[in-house]
């Protein structure tokens, strides 16, 4: 089991002493049993090799080549270099069997998730990495063999950028409701957006849709407060028409479009927990360092208590995390257990990151330390992909038979 360097440090001590009594013994015995900082349950003895592998990788493209860009894609410059890169090392649509992806397990795609938001900062794996997952796995699951040939390799290389598009501005945690039709014509449909309510069976149904059709645009929408990194656009359709080719024959009914964001909601789960690591890390090394009152932060026992908790929520929430990604490789898992890790670990790791800025003080302001982008990002995290609330309900009708909402 791998010893953190505190842990390395004291047993030097203690062979230099060069006392052989029971006490020594036992604690170096105590010692050699203490955790990693960073990896107080060893989830790694509960990774296999080959995960180990992913996730090293994954880990080591962030910090040579995501981390070093942060503060350049906080001016929301969109750097069109970044998704072929992630496409050359197999993080895009990682999970999909073929047409140029890495074909990897559930459980590495969490992993990979984690490693992206834990060091790039700015909420970029629920763009550029989390958003890919509502656009591949449609195509995949329920479009035809000629969509996937076209679609998906070019959006595995990183050479096509992808959107989902469900939400509209009346209908968020209500997508049943929505008012986007497509109708039936003549030579084709005509369609407001990906997801629409078809006017000849009252079904929902997914859509293909391609830039430069005619009718269609998308505005991206400015000066936000979080996930700056991510291009976030509203998508506006005016009697848009398509061949039937746009049409996904498998995706009907809103149980293909739920399909496609519980499996994002399952990388959110642990890219929170990566989030909230990142915060636990700065916030650590800053109280280390920090002194008021002529003895560092980190000696208050208020500080050490926020950090222990937010250590503890970590372990727990990304043991849940690989417990789900388990059951998803076995083909076990159903919808709610992904709502109690999506609702958990998203709830918990934005109000630990919110606890954890107050340790930094007046400096959590200050763009050197990033437990405050993480935090404007994790809020954004806790409403999307089914907000706090709705993840409770769905738990709610779990547990009583009755349901909630209509």
């Amino acid at each position: 089991m791998a010893k953190s360097n505190v842990s390395t440090k004291l047993l030097r001590g203690l062979y230099s002493v060069g006392r052989s009594d029971s006490s020594v013994r036992i604690v170096i015995s105590f010692i050699l049993s203490v955790p990693s900082f960073q990896d107080p349950l060893d989830m790694e003895d509960q990774l296999s090799e080959e995960e180990i592998s992913i996730r090293d990788t994954a880990r080591d493209f962030c910090r040579e080549y995501l981390a070093p860009r942060v503060l350049e894609l906080t001016e929301q410059r969109l750097d069109k270099s970044v998704l072929p890169a992630m496409g050359s090392v197999g993080l895009l649509g990682p999970t999909i069997q073929g047409y140029g992806c890495a074909g990897v397990n559930y459980v590495s795609y969490g992993l990979i998730a984690r490693e992206i938001e834990r060091h790039h900062r700015l909420g970029l794996p629920f763009n550029r990495f989390g958003a890919v997952f509502p656009v591949m796995h449609p195509i995949n699951t329920f479009g035809t063999e000629a969509q996937k040939q076209k679609y998906l390799p070019a959006l595995a290389k990183g050479e096509l950028i992808g959107c989902f598009g469900l939400t509209e501005p009346n209908h968020g945690s209500d997508p049943a409701g929505m008012d986007t039709t497509a109708e039936e014509t003549s030579g084709g449909f005509d369609i407001f957006i990906i997801w629409a309510r078809c006017k000849w069976d009252g079904k929902v149904r997914g859509f293909i849709l391609e830039k430069g059709l005619r009718g269609l645009s998308a505005l991206k929408i400015s000066n936000k407060l979080a996930l700056r990194a991510s291009t976030t656009g509203s998508i506006f359709m005016d009697n848009v028409k398509v061949s039937l080719d746009a049409l996904m024959p498998g995706a009907i009914g809103l149980g293909a479009a739920f399909s496609c964001l519980n499996s994002a909601r399952y990388g959110i789960s642990w890219g929170v927990m990566g989030a909230l690591e990142s915060c636990l890390v700065q916030a650590q090394q800053y109280a280390l360092e920090r002194h008021q009152f002529k003895r560092p932060l980190a000696s208050f026992q208020l500080v050490q208590k926020k950090l222990a908790d937010a250590h503890t929520e970590i372990a727990l929430g990304l043991q849940a995390s690989l417990r789900v990604g388990r059951l998803k490789d076995a083909g076990r898992a159903v919808p709610e257990m992904i709502s109690i890790v999506k609702r958990n670990n998203c709830g918990k790791a934005l109000h630990h990151a919110r606890v954890l800025l107050d340790i930094l003080g007046g400096n959590a302001a200050a763009d050197e330390y990033h437990i405050g982008r993480h935090a404007g990002n994790l809020q954004v995290t806790n409403t999307y992909e089914g907000t706090f609330d709705i993840h409770t309900l769905i738990l709610g009708k779990a547990i009583t038979g009755v349901q909630a909402f209509s």
